[in-house]
C-alpha cells in the first residue's frame, strides 16, 4: 500500500509540472519613446548688391531724383506665420535720424550748408503689395510701399503725400512698426490675424496665388531737389515733413545709411 501511494503522488506532481509548462507565457520587452520637435523656421533670402549707389552729378538727377529698379529681391520661407518690414538706420555719427557722413568734399562752412540729411529721404517701392494689412491704418492712406513714386513738381511733392513711400525709420534698430507705419508683408506686429500664412517661395502652389507674398522686388529712389533740401523727406505716416528748411541746403559729400529687412514670427 505504501508503494502505491508514493507512485500516485509522483504521477500527480508530474501532471502538475506538465500543466504549468503548457500554460506559461514568458515575455520581455523594451520601449523606445519617439519624439518630434517642430522648430519654427523663418528664412529670409536677399539678392542685392552689397551697396546700392546713388551718384548725383548733373542737374537733371538732382531735380528729378534717381531710381534703382529691382535693386533688391526678397524671398521668404517659413513654417509659421510671419511679418516683414524694412527699417532705415545709421550709425549715428551725425545723429540717429541722419545719414552718416564719412567724407566731406571740403570743410563745412558756418553758414547754411549742412550735413544733416534725414534718413527718411530714402523712398521704397515694393511689388507685390502687402496682402494682409490687418490693423494698419497706413500713412498717406497706404499701409505698404506699393504706391508708385510720386511726381516732383517745383521742388516739392503733393501736399500731405510726401511720405507715402518713405522708409520706416525707428528710433532704435529693432523697434517694431505701429499702425501708422508701413509693413512690406503682414499687419501690425502682435495683432491677432496680422501674420502671413507660412509657406515658401519655392512652393509652386503658393506662387500661382496672386495674393501670396513670398517674393518681393524692391525699388529705391532718392530726390535731392534743387536747392538740395530733399523735398520728399517725411515721416512714413506723412505727418512730419522733414525736408531741410531754407536757407539751409545739403553739403556735397559721401553719405551712407543702412536698410535692415526684418522677418519676424507673427504672434
Amino acid at each position: 500500500m505504501r508503494t502505491k501511494i508514493y507512485a500516485a503522488a509522483i504521477i500527480g506532481v508530474g501532471m502538475l509540472m506538465f500543466g504549468n509548462n503548457a500554460n506559461a507565457q514568458i515575455q520581455d520587452e523594451q520601449n523606445v519613446t519617439i519624439t518630434m520637435d517642430l522648430q519654427p523656421v523663418l528664412q529670409l533670402n536677399m539678392n542685392t548688391p552689397d551697396e546700392v549707389d546713388f551718384t548725383f552729378d548733373n542737374i537733371g538727377s538732382y531735380m528729378g531724383g534717381e531710381i534703382k529698379y529691382g535693386a533688391t529681391t526678397l524671398t521668404v520661407s517659413s513654417t509659421v506665420g510671419w511679418e516683414l518690414y524694412a527699417a532705415g538706420i545709421s550709425q549715428g555719427s551725425v545723429g540717429a535720424a541722419f545719414w552718416d557722413n564719412p567724407v566731406n568734399y571740403g570743410l563745412l562752412p558756418a553758414g547754411n550748408e549742412v550735413n544733416t540729411i534725414p534718413l527718411d529721404a530714402l523712398e521704397l517701392h515694393q511689388y507685390p503689395a502687402n496682402s494682409n494689412v490687418s490693423g494698419l491704418v497706413g500713412g498717406c492712406g497706404t499701409p505698404d510701399y506699393s504706391l508708385s513714386f510720386q511726381q516732383i513738381v517745383g521742388n516739392a511733392g503733393v501736399a500731405g503725400q510726401q511720405g507715402r513711400n518713405t522708409i520706416f525709420c525707428p528710433a532704435t534698430p529693432y523697434a517694431l512698426p505701429v499702425a501708422t507705419d508701413k509693413m512690406i508683408a503682414g499687419g501690425v506686429p502682435g495683432g491677432v490675424g496680422s501674420g502671413m500664412v507660412g509657406g515658401s517661395y519655392l512652393s509652386t502652389s503658393n506662387q500661382v496665388v496672386a495674393t501670396s507674398g513670398f517674393f518681393y522686388v524692391i525699388d529705391y529712389r532718392i530726390v535731392p531737389g534743387l536747392p538740395v533740401i530733399f523735398p520728399l523727406a517725411c515721416s512714413d505716416d506723412c505727418l512730419t515733413p522733414n525736408a531741410l528748411v531754407s536757407p539751409q541746403y545739403a553739403a556735397p559729400g559721401y553719405y551712407t545709411m543702412n536698410v535692415k529687412y526684418l522677418l519676424i514670427q507673427a504672434q
